[in-house]
């Protein structure tokens, strides 16, 4: 299933995913950086996008859920 290649809610653009070394993400506990994840870049305005298991992951990060690596 291709979780990406949607147009972009901000301009006419479409999203495709990109993997990428390094993604922070500011979470009310602090930032969760993740390593080596597939995000979604609007190949127009570049706006980014995640995936719901991406968006879990981190959020088990920054309560303590699992452990991070």
């Amino acid at each position: 299933m291709n979780e990406f290649g949607y147009r972009c809610e901000h301009c006419e653009g479409t999203v495709r995913p990109k993997r990428v070394k390094r993604e922070a993400f500011k979470h009310k506990s602090g930032f969760v950086i993740l390593e080596d994840v597939t995000v979604g870049i609007c190949d127009q305005c570049a706006s980014r996008f995640y995936t719901a298991a991406t968006l879990k992951r981190v959020q088990d990060v920054a309560t303590g859920a699992v452990t991070p690596e």
